[in-house]
């Protein structure tokens, strides 16, 4: 068949369609397609899936004090004993809005150490303990809710189309579940016969409703609700009318979900397989990454506030070096930001993003792990 037949051939089938439209018909096609990519462009370039700076977001909590000054620090590796460094993990001074600081209150403080290169002090909470740390378990869901463009989205219709900020947020909210129980049973109470805070108890269970619910109730009403209620129950920790224990008893459990959480997200990023013997799909390895990526930036802002309210329980064992190696590689995990995820071989010229993800996932896991055990002793 020759060009001319051809062109002959396609222009029947373009006149067919035509016809078969009318102009009425494509007129309504075009304005769809429009609408759709218009819609599309929105919802992957000004959504975006960038893990945010939860600790820019407007903060009117836990005012601080920082002054620095250099100090040698020791940093335990997956292969050699402990050995000295004096490089430092920069972390971020918060801004009271309400009243300035007290100067008598204000506290020198030490610099920590991590595999970063650089030296940069760490905040210093002016109020009672659990304060500062409260203010960066909220921080994640407070951004997600508030701050991100078309807020909550694992329960909106379009769903469908934002699959990877719904992962991330999924990630978030997981380690924020796990935080606040820890908050409500551990945390907050001297034993196991002691009784529950009331409003940490409620937030815990807010937080319990699925991510994916509309109505009756609305996953954001439940977790604005959890959030507010945190908020009360930090402005009584404020006024001396709330407890929260700093004791690495009570420490322990909480790393140790965080630990469980990365060790999850760990074997998704390097396994081969699904469960049921499938080889895990380009879609599935996508999903996989950003929920690690959600579950390591959350965990990144919460230890940095643990890094301040149990500054007194890790000094003595050297707990702020293992905690600032663990920043440091979920830094790294939070800030991966592929424009496409590819599934190249290992040793492929094509990019296998799960396996660069494992990496500081396995190695913020080792150094929660070394924490764990060295408070434990």
């Amino acid at each position: 068949m020759d060009k001319e037949a051809v062109f002959a051939k396609l222009g029947q089938w373009g006149s067919a369609i035509w016809n078969f439209l009318d102009r009425k018909n494509m007129a309504y096609v075009l304005i769809g397609m429009v609408v759709f990519m218009i819609l599309l462009s929105v919802m992957v370039f000004s959504g975006g899936v960038n893990s945010p700076e939860y600790q820019a977001a407007a903060d009117t909590y836990g005012p601080v004090t920082v002054e620095s000054h250099a100090a040698p620090a020791v940093a335990a590796t997956h292969d050699t004993a402990a050995k000295p460094v004096t490089n430092a993990h920069a972390v971020e001074t918060a801004a009271h809005t309400a009243k300035p600081a007290p100067k008598a209150e204000a506290a020198k403080l030490p610099v920590a150490a991590t595999a970063a290169g650089h030296t940069a002090p760490l905040p210093v909470s002016v109020f009672p303990p659990g304060v500062f740390f409260v203010q960066h378990v909220m921080k994640p869901m407070q951004y997600e809710l508030n701050t991100r463009f078309w807020g909550w989205r694992p329960n909106d219709i379009t769903r469908q189309f934002t699959d990877n900020v719904n992962e991330f947020q999924q990630g978030v909210l997981e380690v924020t579940r796990r935080t606040s129980e820890a908050l409500a049973k551990r945390l907050s109470r001297t034993g196991d016969t002691d009784s529950f805070d009331p409003n940490l108890e409620l937030a815990m269970n807010q937080f319990m409703i699925s991510s994916k619910s509309l109505i009756f109730p609305s996953a954001e009403g439940a977790y604005s609700t959890g959030l507010k209620e945190m908020e009360k129950y930090m402005e009584r920790l404020k006024r001396g009318q709330a407890r929260f224990y700093v004791r690495s008893d009570n420490l322990i459990p909480l790393l140790r979900d965080f630990r469980d959480l990365l060790g999850s997200c760990d074997e998704n990023l390097v396994k081969s397989h699904e469960d049921n013997g499938e080889e895990v799909s380009t879609f599935d390895a996508d999903n996989y990454i950003y929920y690690a990526k959600g579950v390591a930036s959350s965990i990144h802002t919460i230890l940095e506030g643990i890094q301040v309210d149990f500054k007194d329980t890790l000094e003595p064992r050297h707990g702020e070096e293992l905690i600032e190696h663990a920043l440091h590689s979920l830094g790294l995990a939070r800030d991966m930001e592929p424009w496409i995820v590819t599934e190249g071989a290992m040793d492929g010229f094509i990019a296998n993003h799960r396996a660069n993800m494992a990496a500081p996932i396995s190695h913020a896991r080792f150094y929660l792990d070394k924490l764990i055990e060295t408070l434990s002793t």
